[in-house]
């Protein structure tokens, strides 16, 4: 077992990729949490894929991929709220035109060009190989800036995530709190393209913190839980990859989606038995009676209506 942990660590590309994968698992384990509770789970696919436009225009121009890729994925980020701003368009309408757009603008470029190079390739799929110590920095900087933000921005993110509206009456500028997001989802979707690629960002983003939703009805709870979840599915999703010959960023979803299956599952199973435990038979007489009591987080209706989704505490 030793053996098996410390033999990847020979070489020096897993283990930056280990620490890329803890500190992208702490970025997608926090955005991931606003992005699943807001139901815009759309939006780090989109964004992920108007990147590789991004790419494309950089790749052709001469200019770093990822920096062309940040900018184009911030552009597009903001772009998606100021259409929505006018609440005509909705959010996924929004994302998804600006973000198909910004794809067939690169397929588009690519079917004239008809050639891939490694960084191209990279991008769409994912390279852990290609992790260098700069990239680490970048990480661990963009990481920094996230866990910064969203401490100091506490409140406003939870009180604009659960009831915007409401946000806005108490003078909480929903607007900025909604570009800051996007700034954040856009630049830590940049920083993870190294590692996870373009096809497979979005999943790495939303499945932890769907599992953590399946876990728990507690927000802080699903917080750290989400961000346990990503840094798990991460660190051995890279070393499923080494063991196994195959792509980090295809490894570390498939993990995460085994995972989220499994608590899937199993809370099927337990909503199953407590429903079973709470059914009791009435008898009257010669008759019998069979009622079933329905479970409060599934019985919304009475007295008044109950939201499931997650409390802060």
């Amino acid at each position: 077992m030793i053996d098996f942990l410390i033999t990847p660590l020979k070489y020096e590309f897993i283990v930056h990729g280990i620490i890329a994968g803890v500190l992208i698992g702490i970025l997608c384990g926090i955005i991931g949490v606003y992005i699943v509770l807001r139901g815009m789970s759309y939006i780090g696919h989109g964004l992920s894929h108007a990147a590789f436009g991004g790419a494309v225009i950089g790749y052709l121009s001469s200019v770093n991929l990822y920096i062309a890729a940040g900018i184009w994925g911030l552009l597009s980020a903001l772009l998606i709220n100021l259409i929505t701003r006018g609440k005509k368009i909705k959010a996924d309408a929004a994302i998804g035109i600006v973000t198909t757009a910004s794809f067939a603008l690169g397929v588009a470029l690519i079917s004239r060009i008809r050639r891939f190079t490694k960084n191209l390739e990279a991008v769409l799929f994912g390279n852990i190989l290609g992790v260098t110590t700069d990239d680490l920095m970048i990480i661990g900087a963009v990481t920094l800036i996230v866990i910064i933000v969203f401490f100091l921005l506490y409140k406003q993110m939870l009180f604009v995530t659960f009831d915007p509206e409401s946000a806005g009456i108490y003078r909480i500028r929903v607007n900025w709190i909604d570009t800051i997001f996007s700034t954040l989802l856009a630049a830590s979707i940049i920083v993870s393209l190294q590692v996870l690629g373009v096809t497979l960002i979005a999943a790495a983003i939303i499945i932890p913190a769907s599992t953590a939703r399946l876990l728990t009805n507690n927000f802080n709870k699903m917080f750290f839980l989400s961000i346990l979840i990503s840094i798990f599915t991460s660190v051995a999703g890279i070393y499923a990859s080494f063991y196994l010959n195959a792509a980090s960023g295809a490894t570390i979803v498939l993990l995460g989606a085994l995972i989220f299956t499994i608590v899937l599952i199993q809370n099927y199973i337990h909503r199953r038995i407590l429903e079973h435990e709470h059914e009791h038979v009435h008898s009257h007489g010669d008759i019998v009676h069979h009622h079933k009591h329905i479970d409060i987080e599934e019985h919304r209706h009475e007295h008044k209506k109950r939201d499931s989704s997650p409390r802060s505490e």
